[in-house]
């Protein structure tokens, strides 16, 4: 039968219309659709935990994936409150998101306990397997990964003695409530004391209990070093209200206390570890990995930090061998 050459070129193009239909249904993503749901439930506002969350977008976008093109993200913040983490967690769930990402150890427990089918990739999360989160660290099992913040508190004491070497006693404020600071504080105890100096710790609940402990241990120490804990990292100003009239020096594991007055760190670029997740999360929304087989990846970019105002303030003078590949912060 004789088809004329007009009905062909219609026939045709529905024909390749409908495979680029057929393609689509298939798992195709198309680059201007919104069809990627992502939930970022950060736990509390400081600017580390920003500089993550930044991070995190950074990295996905990096790798093609970029809000208002491809990808939604919905922002969630709990302000340390765990009722909220919940409701946050019931949140992301009924909206069936594709991946979540989960800022700091409660955010990621929360999210956890909530699904065990959505992705869920961590950041600013000291230590997986004490917090319940993976089976291992080499492989994690289930349906959480992402990039620990566990900061090298062997070389953060040495840099201590090497800027401070008259210190006998260091004291160490941390939130009772927080895993991640348990078991930086127990690593820093076992070091400090092999290294001959004895540690004095304080507990808090909340940011109202920091002027409290700081005045207990201020008059006893010489020295005070700070792990990655959230709430002390929200309130760094009132601790330093209290340390520099002492001439305390305040050591730490994270450049963004440097930023905020603190003295020094060898410590984690928080923003680069955000980007390290994104990254992590890209290779899961490709099908390139799942959680269960990604092994947790510790921070690639640690750097010393030095707040030269600080410095002056307390009347302490950096060594030559410290200040030459320091970032200095006035």
């Amino acid at each position: 039968m004789h088809i004329p050459r007009k009905l062909k070129a219609l026939a045709i193009g529905a024909s390749l219309l409908a495979a680029s239909f057929g393609f689509a249904g298939c798992g195709g993503q198309s680059a201007d659709t919104k069809d990627i749901k992502i939930g970022i439930v950060q736990l509390v506002e400081h600017n580390a935990l920003d500089a993550a969350s930044k991070g995190f977008v950074d990295g996905l976008k990096e790798r093609g994936f970029e809000e208002g093109k491809n990808i939604t993200i919905d922002r969630q913040n709990a302000q340390a409150d765990q009722s909220n983490l919940q409701n946050i967690a019931q949140r992301f769930v009924s909206a069936k998101m594709n991946l979540i990402c989960a800022i700091a150890t409660p955010s990621a427990q929360s999210m956890a306990n909530a699904t065990h089918d959505i992705p869920i990739v961590g950041t600013a999360i000291t230590d997986y397997v004490g917090a319940k989160l993976v089976a291992s660290n080499e492989k994690p099992g289930g349906n959480v990964t992402g990039t620990s913040d566990m900061s090298p508190i062997k070389d953060q004491i040495d840099l201590l003695l090497k800027i401070a070497p008259e210190t006998k006693t260091i004291g160490v404020i941390y939130c009772s409530s927080e895993v991640n600071s348990e078991v930086q504080v127990k690593a820093i105890t076992e070091y400090a004391e092999s290294r001959g100096l004895k540690v004095r710790t304080a507990t808090i609940s909340t940011v109202n209990d920091i002027q409290q402990a700081a005045n207990s241990l201020v008059g006893d120490v010489d020295a005070f070093f700070e792990p990655t804990d959230n709430v002390m990292a929200s309130a760094v100003p009132t601790l330093l209200a209290i340390t520099d009239p002492a001439k305390k020096p305040v050591f730490c594991s994270e450049d963004n206390w440097v930023k905020a007055g603190a003295l020094a760190t060898y410590g984690v670029d928080f923003y680069k570890l955000g980007k390290q997740a994104g990254n992590m999360a890209a290779d899961i929304l490709e099908g390139k990995a799942k959680p269960a087989d990604m092994a947790i990846e510790m921070p690639k970019d640690l750097k010393v930090c030095i707040n030269k105002t600080n410095a002056e303030k307390l009347g302490i003078k950096i060594p030559d061998d410290v200040l030459k590949d320091a970032e200095i912060v006035e």
